[in-house]
């Protein structure tokens, strides 16, 4: 092996981060108008597909820990776009729902997905291998833990 495989523009670690750092920036204008921040904006896509999701859940699929996750579930819940309601059936699960303002924010956001598309520059069916080649990565990155 030379020693290019150590060369920081050879690292695909190095251009994932990038990448991620870059297109989170795009999103920031947009949430900025909604008052609310990427990982909130991430709670609310699940919450307008699911209505209701256990914070457990959400963690999961956001692949945040409860450590991260409550604190900004919390500050959801003060800026009244989520509310906290624990389980009647199981008392250790919260489940997070939306509430009124939580609901409107979806209209609100409705365009975002196509305005950053738009962004990238990239026909639909670049920007879906590419989806689809991160999330076998991810899987297989989730697989080996």
């Amino acid at each position: 092996m030379s020693a290019e495989h150590m060369h920081l523009e050879n690292q695909l670690c190095f251009l994932l981060y990038a990448s991620s750092r870059e297109v989170t920036k795009q999103y920031k204008p947009l949430l900025e108008k909604l008052n609310i921040t990427y990982p909130q904006y991430l709670v609310l896509l699940l919450l307008w597909q699911y209505k209701k999701m256990p914070v457990k859940q959400i963690g999961l699929y956001l692949h945040l820990d409860t450590g991260t996750l409550t604190p900004m579930l919390k500050r959801m819940e003060q800026q009244d776009i989520v509310r906290r309601i624990r389980s009647i059936e199981d008392e250790r699960t919260v489940n997070v729902v939306l509430t009124e303002k939580g609901e409107q924010l979806q209209q609100e956001a409705s365009d975002i997905p196509i305005k950053i598309i738009d962004k990238f520059g990239m026909e639909i069916e670049q920007i879906e291998q590419l989806r689809n080649q991160l999330e076998l990565l991810l899987d297989r990155l989730n697989h080996q833990k």
